[in-house]
């Protein structure tokens, strides 16, 4: 029998968290898709903080349009908040989940806005 779509997700994020890494001067990006919502944080994994988050959730994030097109727009307000941190590279995870769809777009967004990775 093979692995259930969560351990199978579990087992990419631990491989993917290996060799990701988080530091105050380019932190992990880290990124939780949910059925419903999105969210992104700036993590330092040195000090085990969060720098930075930006959610579908946040009243600033126009929560309309496709799940796509919010995730873009929530790559966008991570990228203006890590900006006014002084903060331009980073190093992007995303969470066991496939690049693709709404993490790409995030992902996409967060570009845009002016962050590397």
């Amino acid at each position: 029998m093979g692995l259930s779509k969560t351990e199978r997700k579990f087992r990419i994020r631990r491989r993917i968290r290996k060799v990701s890494f988080g530091t105050e001067a380019r932190p992990r990006l880290s990124v939780f898709r949910s059925n419903k919502e999105i969210y992104a944080q700036l993590i330092d994994d040195n000090k085990g903080v969060t720098l930075a988050s930006a959610s579908s959730r946040d009243k600033e994030i126009d929560a309309k349009g496709t799940k796509s097109e919010v995730a873009t727009s929530v790559g966008k307000a991570i990228a203006e908040k890590a900006l006014k941190l002084g903060i331009e590279a980073v190093a992007f995870d995303r969470g066991g989940n496939l690049y693709h769809g709404r993490v790409k777009s995030l992902a996409e967004g967060a570009r845009e806005a002016g962050l590397k990775f």
